[in-house]
């Protein structure tokens, strides 16, 4: 049986094999569809893997999309986050952003959280320094800001702003 994939929040981001979904129609968009409106247009368990970069800190309620995603996924799923991470200026200076991500925030949907949130494994996650035109700057600076993120969260991302937070989780049912 072919792998199923979803590129959540595609935008012009159009991926070969994936199903690429987004709220405006754009081409190359397969299907249309608002993430803040529940639920969303596919089965149960559908997905193999879910990709989705800077569209989570858009969305209205963050637990009712991670509660989404774990529906529509296949136990093991994985799911690709891309976040920019609060030190970013682009997190608090786009009036369309909700939220605010740390390389923790996602510990709170592992089997730690006692809020009753649905729960992943998270397989990998890290800090990206920058994006697009610096990305040389990413050999330097991941390594550094990787090093200890809880002390760079602490006393240095405000000194040294990251762009970033990259997650990958696994859906368990």
């Amino acid at each position: 049986m072919k792998s199923q994939k979803l590129n959540m929040g595609c935008g012009l981001d159009i991926r070969k094999g994936y199903v690429n979904l987004d709220s405006v129609k754009l081409k190359g968009v397969d299907v249309i569809h608002d993430l803040n409106r529940f639920p969303y247009p596919f089965k149960d368990s559908t997905f193999d893997e879910v990709y989705t970069s800077h569209v989570l800190e858009h969305v209205d309620d963050l637990i009712r999309v991670m509660k989404e995603l774990k529906r529509i996924c296949k136990n093991g799923a994985k799911i690709i986050v891309r976040v920019p991470h609060f030190s970013c200026g682009v997190s608090y200076r786009d009036p369309t952003h909700r939220r605010l991500f740390s390389y923790f925030t996602f510990d709170y949907f592992t089997d730690y959280s006692f809020y009753g949130l649905p729960h992943f494994k998270i397989n990998r996650k890290s800090l990206n320094f920058t994006r697009w035109s610096f990305t040389f700057l990413n050999y330097l600076f991941n390594p550094i800001i990787n090093l200890n993120q809880g002390i760079y969260e602490r006393f240095f991302c405000w000194m040294i702003p990251c762009s970033e937070a990259l997650f990958e989780l696994e859906v368990i049912k």
